[in-house]
């Protein structure tokens, strides 16, 4: 089992300055999560870092469907293509994408509450690329070197009310896709068991985004939540061959400072190194 770490981590910084923590920290490799900067999917670019830093490319993350991305359309199986055209260039073994959306979200920021919220839109997509994932990728993946994970997405919250903006993303529906990435903090939204979760779905997790969570608060460090982290990994040991990613918010590594940032992602690895072995 491989520890990678997500440069959505620190989407803030260059894919350099990611690389050299990720290998200071001891990382196995790393995760590029795909967005609109070209460095992200600028093949020679990405294989020149892997060669200066001695550390390789483990995972690709689809675009997320909501953020405008130079060059590429909207469609996500279009953008899940051109993700699985990427790694197979770079020798990547996986790429993750989302489930499809259910709705369509208006991203609000509020000056007010200093907070973005999302709010659903009377009309729903992601019918085409739904039918895509089930009938059409079955037969990429055969031709392909690539393994496509499908993400479980989390819960949003509307005062009181929990929102599913996803389509497939109970349990029982996300499962029964081949390959799974298994996100904790994305589980934890829904107050769920990840250990029991996991036993599950164990023999379909394919790769694995590992953080903790607590009070709304996503992607926070591994020793900085409710959710049995340490717990989880030991399970993970015993049956998992895939990568772990941590993918983490920047605010809990504490971005604007260098040395919390590096201490921080040195406490995850030494975390993960306690509890696998």
């Amino acid at each position: 089992m491989k520890v990678a770490f997500s440069t959505g981590s620190l989407y803030t910084c260059s894919l350099d300055r990611a690389f050299a923590l990720a290998w200071e920290a001891g990382f196995d490799g790393v995760e590029i999560m795909i967005d609109n900067r070209w460095d992200t999917r600028d093949v020679a670019y990405l294989s020149r870092l892997q060669e200066q830093h001695g550390l390789p490319i483990l995972s690709l993350h689809s675009p997320f469907p909501l953020i405008a991305v130079d060059g590429w359309p909207w469609d996500e199986a279009v953008r899940t293509r051109r993700t699985m055209a990427l790694a197979e260039a770079l020798g990547v073994p996986t790429v993750v994408t989302h489930l499809p959306l259910g709705l369509h979200i208006a991203v609000v920021r509020t000056t007010l509450l200093q907070r973005r919220l999302l709010l659903p839109l009377p009309w729903r997509w992601g019918g085409s690329y739904e039918r895509w994932l089930k009938t059409d990728l079955p037969a990429l993946q055969e031709a392909s070197s690539v393994t496509v994970a499908i993400e479980n997405m989390p819960c949003h919250r509307l005062g009181r009310w929990r929102l599913d903006v996803h389509r497939l993303n109970r349990v029982a529906e996300w499962a029964r896709f081949p390959h799974l990435t298994l996100d904790t903090t994305h589980l934890g939204t829904w107050g769920l068991d990840i250990l029991s979760v996991y036993e599950q779905v164990a023999d379909r997790v394919a790769h694995v985004h590992l953080s903790n969570f607590r009070d709304g608060k996503e992607h926070l460090r591994l020793d900085d939540g409710d959710l049995p982290l340490g717990a989880f990994l030991k399970r993970l040991k015993a049956r998992f061959h895939g990568t772990v990613t941590v993918e983490l918010n920047p605010h809990s590594l504490q971005v604007e400072d260098e040395r919390q940032v590096r201490a921080h992602m040195k406490a995850t690895m030494d975390f993960c190194r306690q509890h696998l072995g």
